[in-house]
């Protein structure tokens, strides 16, 4: 374990240092002149040179108010600005333009940075960071199935894979894909269906690794020890993601239970390769100390430079490499796993 001591203590660091500061208050929308700028901006429909069309419908506001199960006109709120939104705003960049004037920094409004608009793209950088990801896991996935499909052997009675966790980085490649879908959508356009649905899908993805990597760590191959090994983490993430969704979107905890559960899957990674001295150990502590390194920038966040390039969007920015890395190690895995499989036939 000597190689990857020093991970360990790191990673435990940043975990304390990331629930200790998963409570973060938004100053911006506490601002008196903020909710006064607000409030006269849906009323009026007018705030300063701009006019706000949706504020002359109210039939087609529905960004407030009302479980996000029970809103109607979901195409509505992701085609149009609401009137909501448009004053919320235009009244934080005329008050991000006050405060500027006045030599402060930016705060946050409900929870995030001032960012500049393109269009409909709200977090304009991060939208496509996100989509940039998901492209890369497509690309990981297809060499990784190309490779155990058509150039490694396969089983000659079965004509199935010799690697034994082929199935379940299939399934690894589906909820990686899927969760930078909606973080796409959801930094495209925020609302409460898209955040939701962007926070349950980050959640069940970090699930399943944790359940991948101590499959993996462990060398789990029976289905009934699987099976047994996944049963509490899936019941767990599945309580969580419920509870987000029908109970309470708590910030606070979710930050806590997604950090606990990405700690906890770097450790292990970074142990057993360490134990195993796995031929490509050195890729998976690149990526554990890289990945605890990103994490760091959710810890340490800044106001967006320019408007468009905050901390968030450069995590985005460096997972990109990371997730190249990482398929280059399950590729490395499938090759390592496929020839000592052979060599023990033999």
């Amino acid at each position: 374990m000597g190689g990857s001591g020093w991970i360990v203590r790191f990673a435990s660091l940043l975990a304390l240092g990331l629930v200790l500061s998963s409570a973060e208050a938004s100053l911006g929308d506490a601002d008196p002149r903020y909710r006064t700028c607000v409030k006269e901006c849906q009323t009026t429909g007018i705030i300063g040179e701009n006019i706000i069309s949706h504020c002359q419908s109210k039939e087609n506001d529905t960004s407030v108010g009302g479980s996000w199960y029970n809103q109607e006109q979901i195409y509505m709120q992701w085609k149009q600005l609401t009137c909501t939104t448009d004053c919320r705003y235009f009244c934080m960049m005329q008050r991000e333009g006050e405060r500027q004037s006045l030599g402060l920094t930016p705060v946050k409004y409900h929870g995030k940075w001032p960012f500049l608009r393109i269009s409909v793209f709200q977090e304009p950088l991060s939208a496509a960071l996100s989509a940039i990801n998901l492209l890369m896991h497509f690309v990981g996935w297809l060499s990784f199935y190309l490779l155990v499909k058509y150039k490694l052997p396969l089983r000659p009675q079965t004509k199935r894979t010799y690697y034994e966790y082929t199935s379940l980085w299939h399934i690894y490649a589906i909820l990686s894909m899927n969760a930078w879908f909606w973080s796409s959508i959801f930094h495209t356009r925020d609302i409460d269906l898209t955040e939701k649905l962007d926070y349950s899908s980050a959640v069940a993805l970090l699930g399943y690794s944790l359940i991948l990597s101590l499959l993996r760590a462990f060398n789990v191959k029976d289905e009934a020890t699987r099976v047994m090994f996944a049963a509490p983490i899936l019941a767990f993430v599945t309580t969580h993601i419920l509870y987000l969704n029908f109970y309470e979107l708590d910030y606070g905890w979710n930050m806590k239970v997604c950090v606990v559960m990405a700690v906890v899957q770097l450790l292990t990674w970074a142990v057993w390769a360490g134990v195993t001295r796995h031929p490509s150990r050195l890729k998976i502590w690149t990526v554990v100390f890289g990945g605890a390194l990103a994490m760091l920038l959710e810890l340490y966040d800044f106001p967006p430079y320019m408007g468009y390039a905050d901390a968030h969007s450069l995590w985005h920015a460096s997972t990109i490499p990371l997730t190249y890395l990482w398929w280059s190690f399950i590729k490395d895995d499938a090759e390592f796993r496929t020839s000592t499989l052979i060599k023990k036939a033999k």
